[in-house]
């Protein structure tokens, strides 16, 4: 029975195991994405996301922690410039462990381990296909109805337009504004003419 047990010490010993989940935790930042067996991912998966979750505090006290850990300047610097950007809002859960095939030589269970952030594939934020709501029947009828339907609608549309288009040049048709504006001129020259009229009787009177 393996009550308590919560570490697993990987069949090394302590020294050992310290110094290979750091050289992981260093590769795992560099290459955002590293290939091991399955016992050594659990195991750095524990390792490294309590560093991640402390690069968030960008402080000197923190760098100088997550330095004990890892002993590597360059992780250090690319955990907490681009990282600790990237999972800003995220509350944990920052890595992914995906199982693969076993191992040919001793069928060992193999598994690779990323950064969640920087996988473009699982993001929700990518492009999501269509997909088509067909039925299995009368699915080919009812495309060549509405074929033949738009086909229709294009060609009423098309005589519409004609319609439209020919309205305009028709040269039939009676210049309406100009005749009412030419009797208003003439009814103006008669009111005129009546009202001089009376005047000039009255000059001859």
């Amino acid at each position: 029975m393996r009550h308590g047990k919560k570490i697993n010490h990987l069949g090394r010993t302590a020294s050992h195991r310290k110094a290979m989940l750091a050289n992981m935790a260093t590769s795992l930042i560099r290459h955002k994405r590293i290939t091991t067996t399955l016992a050594k991912a659990k195991a750095l998966r524990q390792y490294v996301e309590p560093l991640i979750t402390k690069s968030k505090n960008d402080t000197t006290h923190s760098r100088r922690t997550v330095f004990s850990y890892l002993q590597d300047k360059e992780a250090v610097t690319i955990l907490f410039r681009e990282i600790s950007e990237k999972v800003a809002n995220r509350p944990g859960g920052y890595t992914r462990i995906i199982k693969m095939e076993n191992r040919l030589g001793d069928n060992s269970e193999m598994a690779f381990i990323e950064l969640v952030d920087y996988n473009e594939v699982y993001k929700k934020d990518g492009a999501v296909t269509e997909r088509k709501s067909t039925r299995r029947r009368g699915g080919k009828k009812k495309a060549g109805a509405g074929a033949s339907e738009a086909a229709a609608a294009g060609s009423v549309a098309e005589s519409t337009a004609e319609e439209v288009v020919a309205e305009p040049v028709d040269a039939e048709s009676p210049a309406t504004p100009e005749e009412p504006v030419a009797e208003a001129t003439d009814a103006q020259e008669n009111t005129a003419e009546t009202e001089e009229t009376p005047k000039d009787e009255k000059k001859e009177d």
